[in-house]
């Protein structure tokens, strides 16, 4: 080991590893104080016992370099530099926390110490750390993402997942495993299969090894030569700390997994009284030495405490800050006509809007599976590779769940990635990610961190694809706060929202509909970006709204010149953004016509047709004239027959029938 690997061993180094380790411990005991006196609520996950990890690896770490923690990061925070002040007045949930107080104890950040905060999902950072790591291997930046979790996050697929994707792309992760030997109650020999975790790393071909994480010296060490090493190649490296939490699992943890001997055993062993033991012995440090360690934490303490209990609480008037960006590009002005017409597809209006933002942004890639020489499953992105090269047209595994994270993390490093997941069914497997990492973390670090991430899938049914390729499940994401859900149906919008997405501060969740890919027509040749959060009036009429979206929006014009045809005017509502909905152009139609009815592609039961109805019955009840009608797809897993798929999804006969009810010629 070169000499500048070395931990160096002087008094002022070995005094700052004790005191910060010191530091953790006794922020931990009155964290625990003031939980049962109902001053911190929640979950309450103590550090207790694995202070040399953290004390150990981040002071390695640079300015630049950035972490992710998990759920039991308050030791993170502290070794990173986050002021006990703000840290503390987090756990309380105040205003003047680090994150605002919306973050509470298992979601600290700081963005301007390149924490990325603490993760409540087991496992759930790990493809968020393999994301800022792909930025940085994309834009050839030289720092390092450290990525902490807990042993049993290995038992998750996220894990597995992460390992790949980082030994294949080379990411320049350094991933920290602080195995406490217990996830949650359950020990490890009790849930794994392998109980040599670094070995589950090292099967990905990750350069991996084992430290005992209750030795400060030796985890620094092994962090200094990682570090070093991810610097030097640009690739992964995994570290398995062995240590162990002399606390609970949380607070609310009876702890009836483990005795007491096992506990008291491993505390003579623990991290704190093992170096200033051998520290005392060997005369590196004295008895005041410690003293005044202790005599300045407490102190700190107390401060923070203080800080906290003055801060304020968030005022109620601001509850729904922070949910999406309060600043916006404005929006696209649409060009002057051209008059120059040019053919193409529904297929050709995306791999355009691709290839434009491609162009334009160097920051913007595409990542998906077979989106390369293959183009997708739908042929969306086919030749773009021979363009763009592998990079940034990025075939991934089939890792829903690994690649979406990453496309997150990138994005939150600063990167415009579109993650294309083959179908919606599919995306079920990424679902973590997108609500609870992509949704929830600009709200839960009180706006320091952003997503701008855009995720397409392909969505409804019509091709026989059976019950598990034929969901339309864009009303479920429409539930999510944090998300912005559009539904383009027309080459314009198929080509000028993902153009529009790609701005945007916040995820954006796009759905093109399987059906309309080979839809062929012409489209102005200087057609660009569109706004996104309005509604669209497709047929002007008197009698009926219809309001819609997506693959259903041309079914509902057909119907619309059926009804023509027996007198019957309708007025064709395109919702375009699902999420938000544009009440104001939904409520100004029905007020005209008195009677709607929704089409929708999802099941009937909490559909989003459901949502839209509620709207207008809250905003123009009485005007109405007839109940608001539904036709939504039947209440059964989509059946491969056709006679019986075209039975189970909204066709034109069941909109005329619908709409015939509603004006009362049913």
């Amino acid at each position: 080991m070169s000499a500048d690997l070395k931990p160096h061993l002087t008094r002022d180094h070995v005094l700052e590893l004790l005191r910060g380790m010191i530091r953790i411990r006794r922020f931990e005991d009155k964290c625990a104080e003031l939980y049962t006196k109902e001053k911190i609520r929640g979950f309450l996950h103590l550090y207790d016992g694995e202070e040399a990890v953290a004390v150990g690896v981040i002071p390695v770490l640079g300015p630049e370099d950035r972490i992710v923690a998990t759920y039991r990061e308050h030791g993170h925070a502290l070794a990173r530099g986050v002021p006990m002040t703000v840290t503390m007045a987090e756990m309380f949930g105040k205003a003047n926390g680090c994150s605002g107080g919306r973050g509470g104890s298992m979601h600290l950040f700081d963005a301007a110490r390149n924490f990325y905060g603490g993760n409540a999902i087991v496992g759930g950072g790990l493809p968020l750390a393999a994301g800022l790591g792909l930025a940085d291997r994309m834009t050839g930046a030289k720092t390092v993402t450290a990525c902490f979790f807990g042993e049993g996050a290995v038992a998750e697929g996220e894990f597995h997942e992460t390992m790949n994707l980082s030994e294949l792309w080379d990411l320049p992760v350094l991933f920290v495993c602080e195995n406490n030997g217990y996830a949650m109650g359950s020990a490890l020999a009790r849930t794994e299969a392998e109980t040599d975790i670094h070995a589950k790393a090292a099967a990905y071909g990750i350069e991996s090894e084992v430290v005992d994480g209750m030795d400060v010296v030796a985890v620094e060490a092994a962090a200094r030569r990682a570090v070093a090493r991810i610097r030097e190649t640009g690739r992964p490296h995994f570290l398995e700390c062995r240590t162990y939490r002399f606390r609970a699992h949380s607070m609310f943890d009876a702890q009836l997994y483990r005795d007491k001997a096992e506990v008291e055993e491993w505390r003579q062993k623990g991290p704190i009284l093992r170096f200033q033991t051998w520290l005392l012995e060997n005369g590196l440090i004295h008895d005041e030495d410690v003293a005044k360690i202790e005599t300045e934490a407490d102190a700190e303490i107390a401060e923070a405490v203080e800080f906290a209990e003055k801060g304020e609480w968030e005022p109620l008037e601001d509850l729904t800050r922070h949910v999406m960006a309060e600043e916006r590009p404005a929006p696209p002005k649409p060009p002057t006509p051209s008059g120059e017409m040019e053919d193409t597809t529904y297929r050709e209006c995306v791999k355009q809007a691709i290839r434009e933002a491609m162009t334009a942004d160097e920051r913007v890639f595409l990542m998906g599976e077979d989106v390369g020489a293959y183009g997708g499953c739908y042929a969306v992105s086919k030749g773009l590779m021979a363009e763009f090269g592998e990079d940034r047209i990025r075939d991934t595994p089939l890792s829903e769940s690994g690649f979406t994270g990453a496309g997150i993390g990138a994005a939150a490093a600063g990167m415009r990635p579109i993650v294309e997941l083959m179908t919606v069914n599919f995306s079920m497997l990424a679902l973590d990610q997108i609500l609870n990492t992509a949704a929830t973390i600009r709200h839960m670090s009180g706006g320091q961190f952003g997503i701008p991430v855009v995720i397409r899938m392909a969505t409804g049914a019509g091709k026989q694809l059976a019950a598990q390729h034929s969901h339309s499940l864009e009303g479920w994401y429409a539930h999510i706060p944090g998300l912005r859900v559009l539904a383009p149906a027309t080459f314009e919008d198929a080509r000028g929202m993902l153009l529009t997405a790609l701005q945007e501060p916040d995820p954006v969740l796009i759905f093109e509909n399987v059906m309309l890919y080979n839809m062929a027509g012409k489209i102005a040749a200087n057609a660009g970006a569109v706004e996104i959060d309005k509604a669209a009036v497709r047929r002007e009429g008197k009698d009926i709204s219809l309001i819609t979206y997506g693959g259903s929006l041309f079914k509902t014009l057909e119907a619309a010149e059926e009804l023509a045809r027996d007198c019957i005017d309708a007025e064709v509502i395109d919702l375009r953004s699902l999420r938000p909905l544009d009440e104001e152009t939904i409520l100004a139609s029905v007020s005209k016509t008195r009677r709607a009815v929704v089409v929708d592609e999802g099941w009937r039961s909490g559909s989003l047709a459901a949502e839209v109805s509620a709207r207008i019955m809250e905003g123009v009840f009485w005007r109405l004239d007839a109940p608001v009608g539904r036709v939504c797809s039947a209440e059964v897993p989509i059946p491969y027959p056709k006679h019986l798929e075209d039975a189970a999804i909204p066709e034109v006969p069941a909109i005329v029938a619908a709409a015939k009810a509603a004006v009362g010629k049913g």
